[in-house]
């Protein structure tokens, strides 16, 4: 495991993440993220952007895409209701001697390290956790550690990008934090096309006509506004292939019950 000394406190630090995740489509959404994280003049600042949209649409892909196109290391942290402070910087934890030692977050590790850090879900976190970010996402861009003491710079190339569901929030994110998470970047259901490319980029294995079919579903429930998603759609094609070698039918009479199991009965009015 990867260390580091910052004033003789030694940090042990996470490792970047590798994700099966390939961006399709929506290329201008793209080129909004990269711009934000650019950097134009030496007297100027990335952006802190936050990318909103429905559960499923892809803003952890766009993120992770971004980031890969940038040649960077990726960092993930999964924001939950009990994310603490410490838990976002820096925790103590018991080493293989009984000694104490101190474990820097995915978030700090992208610090030091000149990464990219994709803080998933925040609007799950309370305000107490998001008080301890707030001068690294304005023009200061450190954090602190209370259990540490230090203070830790973030490294010139560090971005961050913070994902959040446009339907799930936990808690309120506090207006000093929003002010400082932009551009905002609104990630919505793809058109028919686009989603049928999607699916086939995930499942190149499966007939057209099945992906259709599924692309067809989605399009009616997207209009109806339910969340359903195109990863919905993934795992209903994928069921209904599988099911297909298991009990040798045809797709697409398959189709129907991995609608139901996937998502259920709701969800079969959406069918042909």
């Amino acid at each position: 495991m990867e260390s580091t000394t910052i004033d003789n406190i030694t940090l042990s630090l996470a490792s970047p993440v590798k994700l099966p995740l390939k961006w399709v489509g929506q290329e201008e959404l793209l080129k909004q993220l990269l711009a934000a994280w650019m950097v134009i003049d030496e007297r100027d600042i990335p952006f802190n952007p936050r990318l909103i949209g429905k559960p499923g649409v892809g803003k952890t892909t766009l993120a992770y895409a971004a980031a890969r196109t940038l040649g960077r290391p990726v960092y993930l942290f999964q924001a939950t209701m009990d994310t603490r402070p410490e838990d976002l910087i820096v925790t103590p934890v018991i080493g293989p001697d009984g000694k104490i030692q101190y474990a820097a977050s995915s978030l700090v590790s992208a610090m030091l390290k000149g990464g990219i850090l994709i803080l998933d879900e925040g609007n799950r976190m309370s305000e107490k956790a998001w008080a301890s970010l707030a001068p690294l996402l304005d023009d200061r861009r450190y954090v602190e550690s209370i259990i540490t003491g230090l203070r830790i710079p973030a490294h010139a190339d560090f971005r961050i990008v913070v994902t959040m569901n446009e339907d799930a929030s936990t808690f309120e994110v506090p207006e000093y934090i929003h002010s400082r998470l932009q551009p905002q970047i609104y990630i919505d259901f793809p058109e028919a096309d686009e989603e049928l490319h999607i699916l086939k980029e995930n499942l190149p294995f499966a007939p057209d006509r099945v992906l259709k079919y599924v692309v067809d579903f989605l399009q009616k429930a997207h209009a109806a506004d339910e969340l359903y998603s195109v990863r919905d759609g993934i795992n209903i094609a994928r069921y209904a292939l599988k099911m297909m070698h298991a009990v040798e039918k045809e797709p697409k009479d398959l189709l129907p019950l991995a609608v139901e199991r996937i998502l259920g009965d709701e969800a079969l009015r959406y069918l042909k």
